[in-house]
């Protein structure tokens, strides 16, 4: 580089240092025109623990379609061999085969092996595992839909209008986050099957009353953490300057929360829904495992824990299969919650 003149006004390019590896990054990053869900779900698939939980629910979800098809029994049926009933197939372990199997297999005939073993009735463990996992499956997302639907609707009109609206609305919900949710259950279930008369119904009958009531019970006590969460960002968004522009411009109230205030608060109500999942999951299996869940034949893993709690000493595989299904899904939604959390709310934003 030739030697600058001191009377020169031209830039001395030694002064200047390189750009480092995170500098140019950064550059590229800030060049590139992208969107508030695309920036969360860069940052999300930047997350291991997320991505991990996402292939795991996927490879259950996955399971609980297929293998109903691949499997030739159903989560009713007891075993048969020939058309007669195995009466030796009872509580057998994984893998295992009954003396009538084994002499039809000896016979040239084919049996599809018991990959989880059976229960006491000689029913297929696998297959009752999997309508046990799709059902409380089920029971998780239907119940977050109710949640959210009511908690971002009541929190909605709570924190927008304010004052005197706001003061009852609350009060509501504090009674009703109150109420005990076993209690109400429990009388759930016994006026539902005397008023709805499940029986009547074939869709009813398969679900029962006790299933019936946990969804009531979800739509009328579990929305109110949702509502009180929606509530609180909306005092604070509707504080905004183009909030106030929408009011002046003439627009309606109905119109100013879905277009100006409610995609604001999607990152807290995609994270808190994404929560409620195994919150939901959780409930299920426990009401189901002292009784109050899913009506029998019907499985559900929480029903299925609570079998397999009778014979944990000599069949503890019955017990550990359906609670290792559970572990899996919650710590799943719970880690795949988190993720969501940190890639789409700006607070908790990390570059």
């Amino acid at each position: 580089m030739p030697k600058k003149s001191p009377l020169s006004f031209q830039i001395d390019l030694k002064k200047f240092e390189k750009a480092t590896d995170d500098e140019k990054k950064q550059q590229d990053v800030m060049s590139e025109s992208t969107s508030f869900f695309k920036d969360g779900m860069r940052k999300l698939r930047k997350n291991p623990l997320a991505m991990g939980s996402i292939v795991v629910l996927v490879l259950i979800m996955a399971m609980i379609f297929i293998v109903p098809h691949i499997v030739p029994y159903s989560y009713s049926q007891i075993i048969t061999v020939n058309g007669r009933r195995d009466k030796t197939a009872s509580n057998m372990a994984p893998f295992e085969y009954s003396q009538l199997e084994q002499k039809y297999m000896e016979e040239g005939g084919k049996v599809f092996p018991h990959i989880m073993g059976t229960d006491e009735m000689g029913r297929d463990y696998f297959v009752r595992v999997i309508y046990g996992t799709r059902v409380s499956l089920a029971v998780g997302l239907f119940a977050s839909i109710i949640v959210l639907l009511i908690g971002v609707l009541y929190g909605s009109i709570s924190g927008y209008f304010g004052g005197k609206v706001d003061l009852v609305m609350m009060r509501i919900v504090d009674i009703i986050y109150s109420l005990p949710d076993m209690l109400m259950v429990i009388l759930l279930s016994v006026v539902l099957r005397e008023t709805l008369k499940v029986d009547n119904i074939a869709f009813l009958q398969k679900l029962g009353p006790n299933m019936i009531s946990m969804f009531i019970v979800f739509g009328l006590l579990y929305w109110t953490g949702m509502a009180r969460m929606v509530r609180g960002q909306i005092l604070t968004i509707k504080q905004n300057e183009y909030v106030l522009a929408a009011k002046i411009s003439g627009a309606k109230s109905g119109r100013i929360i879905r277009k100006h205030i409610l995609p604001n608060c999607v990152s807290v109500i995609i994270v808190a829904g994404a929560l409620q999942i195994p919150s939901a999951i959780f409930t299920e299996s426990f009401l189901s495992f002292i009784g109050l869940g899913v009506q029998a034949p019907m499985p559900s893993l929480g029903s299925l824990a609570n079998a397999g709690r009778a014979g944990l000493t000599a069949y503890p595989y019955k017990l550990i299969f359906p609670a290792v299904m559970i572990c899996l899904i919650t710590l799943a939604f719970n880690l795949l919650g988190d993720g969501l959390r940190d890639a789409f709310d700006p607070k908790l934003r990390r570059d």
